[in-house]
């Protein structure tokens, strides 16, 4: 008992303050969360826009307001949000959506987008990589995401050789980083099929 008394003497002004910056990060994280979604939103729509220049307004149909992940055949959960782009006339000119999967040294997370009826890609847009330096992160230059515009959303293939500019479903790794070329295709791979079957339930193509 002496010992329990000897302690709280000598570290309550620890513990005070321990509760007390507790208490002032947890105010400091809810005072800037707005903020950071709104940063959140706007770089999806930056990214978003830069791949679908016609679009004007990337909006969340109604249906999917309350998505945050989608369930796959195997059980999997994929966090997802699905944007559908808009121009200046209402049309609808395509859809956007966020994906993320492994890659080499970390996550990989993207800004996808297609044709209006998923019927091609319009390309990608990286929205965090921590891929090495000179390598991996050569995933955000245009040798790379060229491959992706025009390409069909059938399953992708992953080559150490062929011819870049050629537009299909092979996408030519890049030199010294086939690890990280296949992660962004395998990403492409696991989420298209899953926003089609999804659009087409919801009858939004």
């Amino acid at each position: 008992m002496r010992n329990i008394k000897f302690f709280f003497r000598q570290s309550w002004l620890v513990i005070v303050a321990s509760f007390a910056f507790g208490g002032l990060l947890a105010l400091t994280n809810a005072a800037l969360q707005p903020r950071i979604q709104a940063n959140l939103i706007a770089k999806f729509n930056r990214t978003a826009g830069n791949l679908l220049p016609d679009a004007k307004n990337f909006e969340v149909p109604q249906a999917f307001e309350d998505l945050e992940k989608i369930k796959t055949d195997s059980g999997d959960e994929l966090s997802i949000q699905i944007k559908k782009a808009i121009d200046a006339e209402g049309n609808l000119v395509g859809w956007a959506f966020t994906a993320k999967g492994p890659g080499f040294a970390d996550m990989i997370e993207l800004v996808i987008a297609t044709g209006p009826k998923l019927e091609s890609i319009k390309g990608f847009g990286v929205l965090k990589s921590n891929e090495t330096p000179g390598f991996g992160d050569q995933i955000n230059n245009d040798f790379y995401q060229d491959q992706f515009h025009g390409a069909p959303t059938a399953s992708l293939e992953l080559s150490k050789i062929g011819d870049a500019s050629k537009i299909d479903n092979t996408i030519v790794a890049i030199t010294g980083a086939t690890v990280t070329s296949d992660a962004v295709v395998n990403i492409f791979n696991t989420y298209l099929p899953e926003v089609k079957e999804l659009l087409a339930e919801n009858q939004q193509i």
